[in-house]
């Protein structure tokens, strides 16, 4: 699974002497991205990337996938790896070198989703999206997957927590199919609308039910966290306590999110946390579960640190009933804590929607390291709030 290290190792070589470990891969817009690191064998003349670090190289650090998330792309145009298309493996090509003489080959495929996760679209009411419903048969713990300013539905995320057991919906609420193009003025109650279809299918059991989403997709779960006391637990990755404007582009009104009919304040620009106004900041403290935030010290698109950080806090100063925890990455851009192992450097890219500039921050070992902490932490997490048996 792409969600999982792998190591590399060498043997049968010459004790203590220099070997070049290259990765290649393809990505899914056919770019090709490249690492590679120099080695010493060791006495019993082996290498062993989760032991060793290279001596020379993409990377410096000793680190099992250093040759896969320290990839760079061949055409330095590239600004961020894309998965292969229609969930297809994606593989890495490995060569082993002496004195740049070719050894030996080895090849791994990375797989993104588990065999038997079942998709099943959904057009049900004004409901858009698609439930990824895990193998086997009876119910499981459920998941609301929401994206964030990219719009559609957040498939690959979804496809992940199926791939763990979780029945996870992939709900689209704006740029899909004949919803609403931009993000604003989406009423809240259509997420509560989601809810209560997941308690309704057979696959699902009614009571746990987590929400996740990245960016203003965890703007989005702390809020219905706090809205939906059906919401059993809270993932948010790189989210905003308070609510923004509407994005992106120019949107026929200034707000993003409504309830009840009527616009909910927000925070018209970016401004720091400090200087918020407290009708916009999210009312987290009324979520009636357990609540993970992930975000990364270095992100370029806003303080999500910081901003996690102001959750945590009015969490405690309202004598929050249940367990919060923050994982916080020193080096990792807005990608921070992404459920997969894949070439981690993130550059300068276009709003898919509104087409302006977006730099991600953070650097390829920051990113990479955040996504190997987090990954098994989320899963525990909601193993824990939402037991599977």
């Amino acid at each position: 699974m792409v969600d999982q290290p792998a190591t590399i190792r060498a043997s049968g070589l010459q004790p203590g002497e220099r070997v070049t470990i290259r990765a290649e891969l393809m990505d899914g817009d056919n770019q090709r991205w490249t690492s590679q690191a120099d080695f010493t064998a060791d006495a019993q003349g082996s290498t062993d990337t989760s032991r060793q670090a290279p001596i020379a190289g993409s990377y410096k650090e000793v680190s099992a996938m250093g040759l896969v998330w320290s990839m760079m792309p061949r055409s330095g145009k590239e600004s961020r790896y894309r998965p292969p298309k229609g969930y297809a493996p994606q593989t890495i090509e490995f060569q082993l070198l002496r004195k740049g003489e070719q050894l030996a080959t080895a090849r791994l495929e990375q797989v993104e989703v588990a065999e038997g996760v079942h998709r099943v679209p959904v057009h049900d009411g004004d409901l858009r999206g698609v439930l990824y419903l895990p193998p086997g048969t009876g119910r499981h713990p459920g998941v609301l997957v929401v994206g964030g300013s990219e719009g559609g539905y957040p498939g690959r995320r979804a496809a992940w927590l199926a791939s763990h057991g979780y029945a996870a919906f992939a709900l689209a609420y704006f740029h899909y199919e004949d919803l609403p193009e931009l993000l604003a003025g989406i009423p809240l109650e259509y997420f509560g609308r989601a809810l209560s279809w997941m308690a309704r299918r057979p696959e699902i059991m009614a009571d746990r039910v987590a929400v996740m989403g990245g960016s203003r997709g965890g703007e989005l779960a702390l809020q219905l966290g706090s809205l939906y006391p059906r919401v059993g637990a809270v993932v948010a990755y790189v989210p905003s306590n308070v609510r923004n404007q509407a994005c992106c582009g120019f949107t026929p009104v200034p707000y993003s999110w409504t309830w009840q009919g009527k616009p909910l304040a927000f925070r018209p620009t970016r401004g720091k946390a400090g200087e918020l106004t407290p009708e916009a900041v999210i009312a987290v403290e009324h979520t009636q579960g357990p609540v993970l935030l992930i975000s990364g010290e270095a992100d370029g698109v806003w303080p999500s640190s910081s901003m996690a950080d102001a959750v945590v806090s009015r969490l405690q100063r309202h004598h929050f009933a249940y367990s919060v925890e923050h994982l916080k990455y020193p080096h990792a851009g807005h990608g921070a804590g992404r459920p997969e192992i894949v070439p981690a450097w993130m550059g300068a890219s276009k709003q898919p929607i509104s087409g302006a500039e977006m730099n991600p921050g953070g650097s390829p070992k920051g990113n990479a390291e955040s996504s190997l902490d987090a990954i098994p932490k989320v899963l525990d997490f909601l193993q824990k709030n939402l037991p599977q048996k």
